[in-house]
């Protein structure tokens, strides 16, 4: 439960069910309980942690099970392979529900011997599979050895955000940030993953073309030092904010003209869907759910994976364009609305709960 995409889901799935029909524990088996965790401890939500032991553990597989007992468990909701592995061996004629979400893919996505035998047994005592787009549920099929007929798509939602806009300038202030410049952005783990080296190459032709941009990128993460060494060494130290973590980012994102994502792969990010919720347009990399979320030359950009001239181009294009920004807005928030807000989300898997 620390931060990340994931851990969000199941914070707004646990905050926005029906509180009178369902109650949300949570098992981590990591062996700590993050951030996000700790913050819905505090709101009385129970909350045990874990540490799994390499290997096979067999011990933590008894250990569910009498969790499953002790708690009084009728579905075990498994995010992720590791916690359905365990959750849906130590369920194994428990009397217990089980669902499988599958939240994103490795890059490069590999195949493995093991799953191919394994899988599909624990397929045979799984109630739902769920993934959050359908090219997540094609990865799940194809790497995962689970029938696709059997994967059920629900996408990620969250809660509208545009009652809480805040002041742009009281935001500006907050980041020592300067009103006379204009703000391009992103939210995301810094991970070799999400390639925001690909977006300061593009943002580095940006600049010579718009010298007021300046490129906000916000989080923190393992490749910080390298970003902002690769930003020196082109010249832009001054001209990329880099914030660290931030509680509650996406209060800054109003702040942003266009919204950026230049990842390698990605399953339906949260910080896309809050940028369309602001009405916020979008340069997104065309891959995993991105291309099911935004529509190319209507919500947004969709360009090539690791292709700093079209990403750039497709920036010069909306900035420029005061218009077309408004338009690709306007047609976001339309679309978020009626395919990824949270109560559709929760819905649907509240229908899984209770069948």
């Amino acid at each position: 439960m620390g931060i990340g995409g994931t851990e969000q889901v199941i914070c707004q799935i646990i905050k926005n069910s029906d509180s009178d029909k369902y109650v949300h524990e949570i098992l981590c088996i990591d062996g700590t309980v993050g951030p996000l965790g700790l913050a819905l401890k505090g709101k009385g939500v129970y909350i045990e942690a874990v540490k799994r032991r390499p290997g096979v553990d067999l011990k933590l597989i008894r250990f569910v099970r009498s969790l499953l007992r002790r708690r009084d468990i009728d579905v075990v909701h498994c995010h992720q392979y590791t916690p359905y592995f365990y959750g849906a061996v130590a369920a194994l004629n428990a009397g217990v529900k089980v669902i499988f979400t599958e939240h994103g893919r490795f890059y490069p996505d590999k195949h493995n011997l093991k799953r191919r035998f394994i899988n599909p047994l624990l397929e045979i005592i799984t109630d739902n599979v769920t993934a959050i787009s359908e090219s997540t549920a094609d990865a799940v099929a194809k790497y995962e050895y689970i029938p696709r007929r059997k994967i059920l798509t629900i996408y990620n939602g969250i809660n509208d955000l545009k009652a809480q806009r805040q002041d742009r300038r009281q935001l500006v202030e907050e980041l020592g940030l300067s009103c006379e410049h204009r703000y391009i952005g992103t939210i995301s783990r810094l991970e070799p993953i999400k390639n925001q080296h690909m977006m300061i190459d593009a943002f580095d032709k940006v600049k010579r073309l718009v010298p007021d941009m300046r490129l906000v990128i916000i989080g923190d993460g393992a490749k910080m030092s390298d970003l902002k060494n690769h930003a020196g060494k082109l010249g832009l130290e001054k001209d990329i904010i880099f914030t660290g973590f931030l509680d509650d980012p996406q209060r800054f994102m109003v702040l942003f003209e266009v919204f950026l994502l230049s990842s390698f792969s990605e399953g339906a990010s949260m910080t896309l869907l809050e940028a369309m919720s602001l009405s916020i347009p979008c340069v997104v990399t065309d891959v995993g759910g991105n291309p099911e979320i935004v529509q190319d030359g209507v919500t947004g950009a969709l360009v090539p994976s690791d292709d700093s001239e079209e990403f750039s181009a497709s920036i010069i294009q909306l900035v420029n364009d005061e218009c077309l920004r408004l338009r690709y807005g306007e047609a976001g928030r339309k679309r978020f609305l009626e395919m990824f807000t949270v109560e559709k989300m929760v819905k649907s898997y509240q229908l899984l709960y209770s069948v």
